[in-house]
């Protein structure tokens, strides 16, 4: 394996994980679902980092899957093939097997994100992208369609419509449409894409670790669940993060002496 098909770096807590296949536009093939999967591997083994901004060397984020080896296995696959596949997904199972990462993950997004690029875009946590970004679920023109988590995400991030409207139509949507349906959380000129998203991690990783983890552990659990569990399971996850006391004692001390006592009558 190539051992710079995925770049890895941390400073000041943040991880740039970094798809490093230009010449292809970043399509994933094993070769970089491979590297994908130490760097995931790395990162959530890696006390120094705490969030993770995950992007694509050169003109696109991920131009999806290499179709020029992702057909042909499919096509001589036995029948018992997508049970194999089942547990990992694309991306170095960000997408599925992953997915449980209690680190966040920012994805910065430029030029293509298409295909499995837009599945792997959809598993990450906050979504910033260029004005020059292009999003497109094309899988319907080769008789396939996401299989990756691409519809779960799209329906519970847009809305049902949206899903059905990409997936089935396949139009491409350009940076300022994805914002209008909450794919992104912000659109920024090409140049500061990376400023803006490193800054998003640094406002991640200024709150509480604990809190951060558990938040984000708790929107998972809460996905599809009746509205009794899901109160049940938010009141547990959030006020057992409050045990890491060492971390939110010193945070809400500070807080406390910053805060002026309140007179009678004061509102």
């Amino acid at each position: 394996m190539r051992e710079d098909l995925v770049l890895y770096m941390v400073e000041e807590g943040i991880a740039r994980i970094t798809m490093n296949r230009p010449e292809a536009l970043n399509a994933l093939d094993d070769r970089l679902n491979d590297a994908l999967a130490v760097a995931w591997d790395r990162f959530a083994a890696d006390d120094a980092a705490d969030v993770a901004v995950l992007s694509g060397e050169g003109r696109a984020f991920c131009s999806g899957a290499d179709l020029k080896s992702f057909i042909p296995r499919w096509q001589g696959a036995d029948m018992m093939a997508p049970r194999r596949n089942a547990p990992t997904g694309i991306g170095g199972g960000l997408t599925r097997g992953r997915h449980r990462l209690v680190k966040p993950v920012v994805a910065a997004l430029h030029g293509h994100v298409i295909g499995g690029g837009f599945e792997l875009a959809l598993a990450c946590d906050i979504r910033i992208a260029a004005e020059d970004a292009s999003f497109g679920i094309f899988e319907l023109r080769y008789g396939l369609h996401q299989g990756d988590g691409g519809l779960v995400r799209l329906s519970a991030i847009a809305g049902i419509g949206t899903a059905l409207d990409l997936t089935l139509t396949g139009r491409p949507v350009d940076a300022a449409e994805a914002l209008r349906l909450h794919l992104v959380s912000r659109v920024v000129p090409r140049a500061d894409l990376m400023t803006v998203a490193l800054e998003t991690a640094a406002r991640i990783r200024a709150n509480g670790r604990t809190a951060v983890r558990s938040a984000k552990e708790t929107v998972l659990e809460l996905i599809g669940r009746p509205l009794d569990d899901a109160l049940r399971l938010e009141t547990l996850y959030g006020y057992s993060s409050l045990g890491d006391f060492g971390e939110a004692g010193p945070r809400l001390a500070r807080f406390l002496d910053k805060t002026p006592s309140r007179q009678d009558g004061d509102r």
